[in-house]
């Protein structure tokens, strides 16, 4: 039994749907690509925008941080100039005191010994108003000496005292919280015993 060869006009439509069924396919597979491309970047685009808020909030609490140390340091330090200012007057009192023998003062008449006693009482109310603004007076004697807030003048032969130990004070130092305002000037001793490495002869006052 021989075939029937297909009419042209069947070829053709079949020719016609199956090219048909190309483009369509074809369609489809650029509709897929075109769509996996806008996801991947939207997907790009939304890591960018989480990076550019991390970093934004990084910076905002970094600022925050900054400012509130800034606040910080503004409350603790802001009599700075002011407390600086004043050692002078501490000093110029506790000289006025020093210029007068404590036997002398003892047996002043009552006309001088109670003016005397004013004017230590005046020092101690000066150095306790100080404090309360956070300004703090060194009293380092028996201390180990500190560069950072002792000042060497001279040395002391002294075999009882460790090596490095204050033992005179010629000027008080003062701190404000834990910045110097000026350092102690002091005598320290020489010729003693060396403290060994990670001792210390008592906590600087």
């Amino acid at each position: 039994m021989t075939q029937t060869p297909p009419r042209p006009e069947q070829a053709d439509a079949e020719n016609n749907a199956f090219e048909t069924d190309e483009t369509l396919a074809g369609n489809v597979q650029d509709e897929i690509t075109a769509e996996a491309a806008a996801i991947a970047a939207l997907e790009a685009e939304k890591r960018e925008l989480k990076d550019k808020l991390l970093r934004t909030l990084a910076e905002m609490e970094n600022l925050r941080r900054r400012t509130e140390r800034e606040i910080a340091d503004a409350r603790a330090y802001g009599v700075t100039s002011f407390a600086r200012d004043m050692l002078s007057a501490v000093d110029n009192i506790r000289r006025a005191i020093e210029m007068i023998p404590a036997e002398i003062r003892e047996q002043a008449d009552n006309p001088v010994k109670p003016f005397l006693e004013g004017i230590e009482l005046t020092e101690r109310d000066l150095i306790k108003t100080l404090e309360r603004h956070g300004v703090r007076k060194l009293d380092p004697v028996d201390q180990k000496f500190d560069p950072n807030v002792h000042q060497a003048m001279f040395e002391v032969e002294d075999a009882s005292k460790p090596h490095g130990t204050v033992v005179q004070v010629i000027q008080s130092g003062f701190v404000i919280g834990e910045r110097v305002l000026r350092p102690a000037m002091v005598g320290v001793s020489k010729g003693g015993p060396k403290l060994a490495a990670g001792t210390d002869a008592g906590p600087v006052q």
